[in-house]
């Protein structure tokens, strides 16, 4: 999950936030004074600089994962881009502040309250009176209706991904004046500030046809700081451009172009001056890394620093030959074929000429490095097999040390290597509360003594596997998606360099090639899902499996105890590989052995987390500001649908309790700030207790930023105020960086 900005309902999974705008009833009390908030791990790093000190003009060149396929960010197939131009070119009635928290966004809401509790839930929107459409028209409540109608969930002519909140509203109508919106719920519904963010015109909300087709590649009428100027998907771009019919403060950018750039390609893209801005993963920090301590001081070389030695360091696990193999397979070519070519010595020295090239221009950047609001989570598949016993997966998650696997991810870039202590809020929102004592930390005792109370036995009798059919291996195949491979026993015609970790008796075992970089969690799925060789998991070809001090395998009934681990196999997703590696390590202490199984980055999520052919894998969910509704789907237990399947909406661990699903009912139903945070806090802890996913690691922001650009960089929370980023004006220095802690 790398996301360029922050939505309001796409950021990190919290509680319902109220405390934007004052509240009308007084029994809506917000934080007590004695309630103690928790502050975000690291400050968002975007080089602030007051307005008059950026320049008036200019294009800012941003790196994106892809152009959007549709430009309505209320449908199935919108992205990250998607959420980006929503929030530079329409309303929002509340943007996040630096906490996570939602705010009135003055631009186009003075206020919103709550006016009404009985006989039902009434809020009382106050517009700006000189909010206005890029056709002149004044935003109102008929706007405010057709989209209510659109999500509603009513009318199944209207493609919608999702109608929560909006169906639990009754009728919407004008107030005293064009300006007044009122808002009347048939049931009460807490996270009410998560509505019209983005708001469309009536225009695009109006009609299925409207909604479904017209806004997906063009936005005709906009309302913010810039406006949509084109979609070019040949030239993979998109373009915003300055609105002139804006009021509040105009954009210092000229034009903001949305540029798609593959991540292992954005270094090179820096370099060439076709980007100011990209998030990159850990490598290409360490390329950066590199050119700027070459560049400050005095005999250094963009490649090896002073004296020829490689400039390395913190942040950075590259070495100068590393690095130059790593532009190689960028630039084209795989890991076998670059291998080959650096092994010819004419080819080598273009490589080393363009590399510096390279490395000489990057030298005019900087890496600006927050934490996102989305959280790297271990998933155990609960539907059947050893971890449909409950004490089997708290086995897993006392035998692993999050402490560990936090600090080997997020300790080499300088960020602050703290687990993640709840799935429902990061630290700094407002619902954020250390739910994992309801588990426990790592117990290697605790979690054998679970292991035995589930009848699994040390060095127990293990039957031999029957030798599958190839009718029923083409079956299994089908199920777990074309791109998957079983390793260990069973893929020994077809290694896919992988071992079974554990498995101690086997000395032939062979793996993949090459060093294993830290690089940043791969690719986004569905809209919400992000993905990270690694010890213990890979081992180089020949290198047989270790076997002294090993723990005995576990068996029941005649079977190991053995968890299929599957991972994807991209280069974005080295992170993961890491993360397994250290995780199978750890399980082995204890008894259990672990199947890794890589596949391809298109099947990861497809045909693997969502159709459940995985028992452990890694994955990241964007966190919410709205945990009591975004968060549901997300824990629900899952129950049988009408054709005899399971629904797990996105359950993908397939574990859920109904006491987790009342305890989301209330608290979306409760209008009390206190008590429905205290019901999403009482959730967490049992979701917890229910082990179905163990919250890892914040995931790092990395952005690579032109060190004249202002106002723009790792956002963190907040979302991005594209109004005031810019290029700083000559002469002018750059504010101090956050430390970081």
């Amino acid at each position: 999950m790398s996301k360029d900005g922050v939505g309001l309902r796409a950021v990190t999974r919290s509680v319902a936030f109220l405390t934007a705008g004052a509240l009308a009833v007084t029994a809506l009390s917000g934080c007590s004074s004695e309630e103690k908030r928790s502050k975000p791990l690291a400050a968002q790093d975007i080089a602030p600089a007051a307005r008059d000190q950026v320049a008036n003009g200019g294009t800012l060149h941003w790196a994106v994962d892809a152009v959007p396929e549709t430009l309505n960010t209320y449908q199935s197939d919108a992205d990250a881009t998607s959420t980006t131009v929503a929030q530079a070119v329409l309303p929002s009635m509340y943007r996040l502040d630096a906490n996570g928290r939602p705010q009135v966004h003055p631009d186009y809401l003075e206020s919103a309250k709550v006016v009404e509790t009985e006989p039902k839930q009434v809020v009382l929107y106050k517009l700006n009176q000189q909010a206005v459409w890029s056709d002149g028209r004044e935003i109102g409540a008929a706007d405010f209706a057709a989209q209510w109608r659109a999500l509603s969930g009513k009318d199944s002519a209207y493609w919608t991904a999702r109608n929560a909140g909006y169906d639990r509203i009754e009728k919407i109508q004008r107030g005293a004046n064009d300006l007044e919106v009122r808002v009347t719920f048939a049931r009460p519904y807490a996270d009410w500030r998560s509505l019209f963010s983005p708001l469309y015109p009536k225009d695009v909300m109006g009609t299925p046809d409207a909604f479904n087709d017209s806004a997906r590649k063009k936005l005709k009428v906009t309302a913010g700081p810039f406006t949509l100027k084109k979609v070019d998907r040949k030239g993979d771009e998109v373009i915003l451009t300055r609105s002139a019919r804006w009021w509040g403060h105009p954009a210092k950018l000229d034009e903001i172009v949305l540029r798609a750039v593959p991540r292992e390609k954005r270094a090179a893209a820096l370099a060439a001056g076709e980007i100011e801005l990209a998030e990159i993963d850990p490598e290409a920090l360490g390329r950066i890394g590199l050119a700027a301590r070459a560049g400050a001081k005095p005999g250094g070389s963009p490649l090896a620093g002073p004296g020829g030695l490689p400039a390395h360091g913190s942040g950075s696990n590259l070495s100068a030959a590393d690095a130059l193999r790593s532009w190689a397979v960028a630039h084209g070519d795989d890991e076998e074929a670059a291998d080959e070519e650096l092994s010819a010595r004419q080819k080598e020295r273009r490589a080393l000429a363009a590399y510096k090239r390279e490395q000489a221009a990057l030298k005019g950047f900087e890496v600006r490095r927050s934490l996102e609001p989305a959280y790297t989570q271990l998933a155990l598949n609960g539907a059947s097999g050893p971890l449909a016993d409950e004490r089997v997966r708290r086995a897993v998650a006392r035998a692993i040390d999050r402490k560990v696997l936090a600090g080997v991810v997020l300790s080499p870039l300088g960020l602050p290597a703290v687990p993640v202590g709840s799935h429902l809020a990061l630290s700094g929102q407002d619902a954020y509360a250390d739910n994992s004592g309801a588990l426990g930390g790592q117990d290697t005792e605790e979690a054998q003594a679970l292991l035995a109370d589930a009848g699994w036995v040390a060095g127990g009798r293990v039957e031999k596997e029957k030798k599958e059919t190839n009718k029923e291996k083409k079956k299994g195949e089908k199920a777990a998606g074309a791109e998957g491979r079983k390793s260990g026993r069973d893929s020994e015609k077809e290694d896919d360099g992988t071992y079974v970790v554990g498995e101690d008796d086997k000395g032939d075992h062979k793996g993949v090639d090459g060093p294993q970089h830290l690089a940043q969690d791969g690719k986004r799925y569905a809209n919400k899902l992000r993905q990270g060789g690694a010890p213990g998991a890979y081992a180089p070809k020949g290198t047989a499996a270790p076997a002294a001090g090993a723990t005995k395998v576990l068996a029941k009934k005649g079977k190991a105890l053995a968890l299929r681990f599957v991972l994807p196999s991209g280069p974005g997703s080295g992170t993961l590989r890491t993360v397994a590696g250290r995780i199978s390590s750890m399980l082995e202490k204890v008894g259990i052995r672990t199947e890794i199984s890589k596949v391809s980055d298109e099947s990861y999520f497809k045909d693997h987390i969502a159709s459940g052919q995985y028992d452990l894998a890694l994955y990241s969910w964007p966190a919410s500001a709205f945990p009591a509704t975004d968060a549901r789907p997300i824990f629900a237990k899952p129950v049988p649908a009408a054709d005899g399947s399971l629904n797990v909406e996105q359950n993908y661990t397939r574990v859920g309790t109904d006491q987790v699903d009342r305890l989301f009912d209330q608290a979306v139903a409760t209008l009390d700030e206190g008590k429905s945070r205290s019901l999403i806090r009482k959730a967490d802890s049992r979701i917890w207790a229910a082990a179905g996913s163990i919250p890892l690691y914040q995931r790092p922001q990395l952005t690579a930023v032109k060190k004249d650009v202002v106002n723009a960089g790792a956002f963190g929370f907040q979302t991005p105020v594209y109004e005031d980023m810019g290029f700083l004006e000559k002469g002018v220095k750059a504010s101090a960086r956050p430390s970081g802690d």
